[in-house]
């Protein structure tokens, strides 16, 4: 069974990296707190059942902005070491009402490699809908020398949505220390034209890793059912998608119930049309306790763009629960050690 499920993980994952253009996709700072997009090897990671959803306000001061929504659910198979998800997507920009929609299944197995390591291998199925209101553009032959709009405009324009079916695959080796992801996401580069040209959606590369350090706690602080955790974990995200790439590089201080991260966004070696690549400064607060994690983040833009435009606001809420019997409590559940936020 192990060899039939990395054989075709690797298959998948790894079929044609070789294609660049420019593109990106919706992103969370709080990615963590979005598992089953980050990478589909985190369906069932907790070994338990979780419900979660995100929203994210990209540059509120601007009319421009980006609204970016999801939702998830996911659940382990203790018998079988498989996890199952499903996750709900969504996506706004205000400008142009360009809108996109996504519901995507996906199925993760965990191979217990040693006492001490484990390697979830996790793959996709996705279907996307994209739709674009062409009464919000604003067209030369609309603007005269008064600066009036006019409402009548010469371009013909048609095919305002598109659908399309996708893959990903990812994978997850971790311990109770540390952890190393990486996923491969619109493996099959689906043409996402809204006029019937032929325009791939270039595939997307992440890996993301990072280690806990435990710090000393006070034996008296205490759940029903264990110490408080106090820890300090850096992490590390990169992302590639054509042309475009990305590094999120951070620290969390846990003291539960009570988190505390900080992150910086961009790849400062990197030019893009002259102008260097430094996005964001990100300040993470969240609380977690018996199950239930709620977060907050604020982007503070670093960017040419300024802090006028708002920065972005994100909030993400999640709650893992036992779905079986409550007498035969689940044993030896073992979680990724990664921050929740």
């Amino acid at each position: 069974m192990r060899k039939y499920v990395i054989a075709l993980f690797f298959t998948v994952l790894f079929y044609g990296i070789q294609h660049n253009s420019k593109a990106q996709d919706p992103q969370f700072s709080q990615f963590y707190a979005a598992p089953l997009f980050l990478n589909p090897a985190f369906a069932g990671s907790t070994e338990l059942t979780r419900i979660g959803a995100n929203y994210r306000n990209q540059w509120p001061g601007i009319n421009a902005n980006f609204v970016t929504y999801s939702a998830y659910f996911d659940h382990y198979f203790m018998d079988y070491n498989s996890g199952v998800g499903l996750l709900l997507l969504g996506d706004r920009e205000s400008n142009a009402g360009i809108a996109l929609n996504g519901v995507s299944l996906q199925y993760a197995y965990n191979l217990r490699l040693t006492q001490n390591l484990a390697f979830r291998a996790g793959l996709e199925a996705n279907y996307t809908w994209r739709s674009i209101d062409y009464t919000r553009l604003v067209f030369g032959d609309q603007l005269d020398f008064t600066g009036i709009v006019n409402d009548q405009t010469g371009e013909v324009l048609s095919g305002g949505n598109v659908s399309y079916f996708d893959m990903a695959a990812g994978g997850l080796l971790y311990s109770d220390r540390f952890w190393m992801g990486f996923a491969a996401h619109h493996i099959l580069q689906p043409n996402q034209s809204f006029l019937g040209e032929d325009d791939p959606l270039p595939r997307k590369y992440s890996v993301h890793a990072g280690f806990k350090i435990p710090l000393p706690t006070r034996t008296d602080l205490r759940y029903e059912n264990g110490f408080r955790e106090r820890s300090l974990t850096p992490t590390v995200n990169y992302k590639m998608q054509g042309e475009f790439q990305q590094l999120d590089i951070g620290m969390y201080f846990t003291n539960e119930p009570l988190v505390l991260g900080l992150s910086y966004r961009g790849l400062p070696i990197q030019n893009v049309e002259g102008v260097a690549n430094n996005e964001s400064l990100i300040f993470i607060l969240g609380y977690t306790m018996n199950g239930l994690n709620i977060g907050y983040s604020f982007d503070y833009t670093l960017s040419s763009l300024g802090i006028g435009t708002g920065g972005a606001h994100e909030v993400s809420i999640s709650y893992t629960f036992f779905m079986g019997d409550p007498r035969k409590p689940p044993k030896n559940v073992r979680q990724i050690p990664c921050p929740k936020f």
